[in-house]
């Protein structure tokens, strides 16, 4: 069977994108499928490297490539990132809310970097955003949750917590910003695989979680970061124009497993 294909179904030539947590893995991809799509595209992270190396990849799309350093704890920063990127593409008709600060200990430290990054990372984005979203045609925020927040967890119980958090965030956002139609949703990933990223060091260092867990997943693979951009793109489309305040799973079926 010949395969189908994977060129990008939506056309964003007139499209703002900003993609807060844009370097790499999911954030990475998001932003590239939206530059491919013929997006302008922003995005921070505070590893320079590969913050200019996915800035490079986004211009050889042939679109406005912005990057800019920030840390996504620091209000302030937030701030003046959202307002450089709106400055650099001539507005904003989307936000992507990607960070994550990985808080998986169940410690001060862990739940800091969850409250502070995962969720409010996304409203001070939001927040500084809105005059920008309020002033296009078709403003669409995008958060990224997790599968982890839909059943209680042994482990990883901040990061679990917050991703709940910030799914039912995306609820009342959305209720809130209906009469200015800016829509909000959210993608719920499942267990994603990219290189140097949470699962590829899990199959090197624990070997035995990485198999069950794989085990756990119906479609016998884990997922991918394309996977998760080209949910975000359909989400941010006209064709979800009637879609608002939804947390969207895209996770193989590995909810299915429990």
């Amino acid at each position: 069977m010949t395969s189908l294909s994977l060129s990008p179904p939506f056309d964003f030539h007139a499209c703002r994108v900003v993609v807060a947590g844009g370097s790499r893995g999911i954030g990475r991809s998001i932003a590239l499928a939206f530059a491919q799509a013929g997006a302008a595209v922003s995005i921070c992270a505070r590893g320079l490297d590969a913050l200019e190396q996915t800035r490079q990849a986004i211009a050889a799309h042939g679109g406005v490539a912005h990057a800019q350093a920030c840390d996504l704890a620091d209000p302030d920063a937030i701030k003046a990132y959202i307002a450089a990127a709106a400055e650099a593409l001539g507005g904003i008709d989307v936000l992507v809310n990607n960070g994550t600060g990985y808080g998986f200990d169940d410690d001060e430290d862990g739940w800091a970097a969850g409250i502070n990054v995962d969720l409010l990372a996304a409203v001070r984005a939001s927040r500084a955003a809105l005059p920008f979203l309020q002033a296009s045609a078709f403003a669409s925020i995008l958060h990224m949750s997790s599968i982890a927040a839909l059943r209680p967890r042994a482990s990883g119980a901040p990061y679990a917590a917050v991703k709940a958090a910030l799914s039912q965030y995306t609820g009342s956002q959305a209720l809130a910003l209906a009469p200015q139609r800016i829509r909000v949703n959210a993608i719920a990933p499942g267990s994603i695989e990219f290189p140097d990223g949470l699962w590829d060091r899990r199959s090197r260092e624990m070997p035995a979680v990485y198999q069950s867990t794989l085990a756990r997943i119906p479609f016998g693979r884990f997922g991918t970061p394309e996977e998760i951009a080209h949910a975000a793109l359909f989400l941010a489309s006209p064709w979800a124009g009637w879609i608002t305040g939804q947390t969207l799973v895209v996770d193989g079926g590995q909810m299915l497993n429990g």
